[in-house]
């Protein structure tokens, strides 16, 4: 950064707020901790401080999820959430599972993890939004359009809370006529719930060494849209989901297709990110799904209303990291959290937020407790959401072998081993499987139509994407050099492709010589797969100013 804005950053110290927790991220881990805070105070008498940030410009503005939501945790935080009027009003009903050929569909019997008997069909963007209604009625703080920037430490090195990002700094780096200094929040403990391969976890994962002794965290790419269609077609309820075509046999990936309520569905594809081929692009093999006969005849005469894109844990038990550090902890997706076997984290994410609370609540109303909340890990273990991820373990690792075989591993474990293999299947990293271009075939994808098809860009608009123009770029290179030398030049600029917002393009001089990367970082909505896929890591996501990124309605 620039001399001036070094000047103008010290002409304007940040203000302080101070609380006895902070909480960065108001997703569904995030709230429900609050909430649980709350409650664990009032039934020891006493008061306890608790903030939440969050970077969407409103909460649930950066929350896009199938999402069928298993009520379990949420039955157990706020057990009258019916009479409170909790969003869940579409119960699922019926559960289809199919395999698909490039022209076929072949029914199968529903694996018993995604029977979804009792669980509902919601919008997770409006469940949180109500969330944060119960969560400010008991006292809770909630910032949304600020974007935790900066951990702060102690001079013994411990997590004494964030700072949020400084506005109006221009793209060269010196202060605008509207520049404004972040706040410090302090804490006595800093909760992170940033979510999947959030910005500060990975420098709390690197500063604490919490992932030493792990597997990595593996990853998929979830693309959703939000269709309304013919009242005909519609049936509320009807829960489906589909493996096979258009992946072929050695990539990961599936669909869902949920009937909401109001001729709504939400149609959505993942990819799991250890995929081989350089040339694949998650969001053309979405577009492609779409065009499938059983697919197809659901979407004519409807009309595409919502777009959006995030990454997802796909780990699981075998991923998931140190929970602790001096002054903080990590809940929800931050950790990885995700049960992949049932397509579900949100409840999971819940739970770890409530035993969050419960051993913060603990830790903070004893006398001279140490700086590190230790009992968290071990209530975690003896709740039930440790017994579901360690039982579905090795459901995901088993499709490294291939699909058929993923398939076939995953029925032998559920229904004859239920869970109980004396084995584990390790994770690996997804950055390292990308192979060489030259190895790999070209994927020729079909222009879009404009009608069940669709291209990026147009995409984009739908998110209600937007940030401001005259900022630095929130997606940092390492090197420069790197995109040309190693991505280009060996696999052929895959992040052109794995960007299913069109943020990165190759551009080439008149000649066609000098080829040089261009990142349209107005275009990021937030899913961080290039942070994940990058070959060499040279990308590195961070927070743009707060209140920028996509704004999703409904999803």
């Amino acid at each position: 950064m620039s001399e001036v804005l070094d000047q103008a950053r010290a002409a304007a110290p940040r203000e302080v707020m101070s609380y006895d927790v902070v909480i960065v991220g108001a997703g569904p881990s995030g709230l429900a901790c609050a909430i649980r805070l709350k409650q664990c105070a009032a039934e020891k008498g006493q008061e306890l401080s608790v903030c939440v940030v969050e970077k969407g410009a409103e909460v649930g503005a950066h929350l896009l999820s199938g999402a069928v939501f298993e009520p379990r945790a949420l039955n157990e935080l706020l057990p009258d959430w019916r009479t409170l009027g909790a969003p869940l009003q579409v119960e699922a009903k019926e559960d289809h599972f199919y395999f698909l050929t490039q022209s076929k569909s072949y029914k199968l019997p529903t694996p018993p993890p995604m029977y979804n008997h009792g669980n509902y069909v919601i919008s997770l963007g409006r469940l949180a939004q109500w969330l944060a209604g119960q969560a400010e009625s008991l006292g809770v703080e909630i910032y949304p359009g600020f974007a935790a920037a900066e951990l702060l430490y102690d001079e013994s090195g411990a997590v004494i809370g964030v700072a949020t990002g400084d506005m109006g700094i221009g793209k060269d780096g010196n202060p605008t006529d509207g520049f404004t200094r972040g706040m410090e929040l302090h804490a006595r403990q800093t909760v992170f719930a940033e979510g999947c391969r959030g910005s500060l976890t990975k420098q709390l994962f690197d500063k604490f060494n919490l992932r030493d002794g792990v597997d990595p965290q593996t990853y998929g790419l979830g693309i959703k849209e939000i269709w309304q269609i013919d009242p005909a077609k519609h049936k509320p309820g009807l829960v489906q989901h589909t493996i096979g075509w258009p992946m072929d046999g050695a990539t990961y990936g599936g669909s869902w297709l949920y009937h909401a309520d109001n001729n709504q569905v939400s149609i959505g594809f993942v990819v799991g990110l250890d995929y081989e081929n350089p040339y694949l692009s998650p969001f053309e093999e979405f577009q492609r799904f779409k065009q499938h006969p059983h697919i197809r005849q659901l979407l004519e005469g409807g009309k595409r209303i919502a777009y959006g894109a995030r990454a997802l844990n796909e780990g699981g038990y075998q991923s998931i990291p140190r929970l602790t550090f001096p002054g903080g902890l990590l809940i929800g997706d931050a950790a990885g959290f995700l049960n992949v076997a049932k397509i579900k984290g949100n409840h999971t994410a819940m739970k770890s937020g409530m035993v969050a609370a419960e051993a913060l609540a603990d830790h903070l109303l004893a006398d001279n407790a140490p700086r590190e909340v230790a009992e968290y890990r071990n209530k975690l273990e003896k709740s039930w959401l440790w017994a579901e991820l360690r039982g579905v373990r090795n459901i995901r690792p088993a499709f490294h072998w291939g699909l058929l075989a993923g398939m076939l591993y995953g029925a032998v474990d559920c229904i004859l081993l239920r869970g109980w293999a004396p084995w584990t299947f390790r994770n690996h990293a997804d950055n390292t499987a990308l192979k060489p271009a030259k190895v790999c075939r070209k994927i020729a994808y079909p222009k879009p139509d404009g009608v069940i098809s669709f291209d990026r860009l147009s995409s984009v608009f739908l998110s209600n994407t937007n940030h401001e123009e005259n900022q630095p770029a929130h997606l940092c290179l390492k090197d420069t050099a790197v995109p040309v030398q190693t991505n280009l030049a060996i696999y052929d600029a895959p992040e052109t492709r794995y960007c299913p917002a069109g943020v990165y393009e190759i551009a080439r001089d008149a000649g066609g010589q000098n080829p040089h990367l261009i990142i349209n970082a107005q275009n990021c909505v937030h899913c961080k797969t290039c942070d994940i896929k990058d070959p060499t890591q040279n990308i590195n996501w961070t927070v743009p100013e707060g209140g920028g990124g996509p704004n999703y309605q409904g999803m």
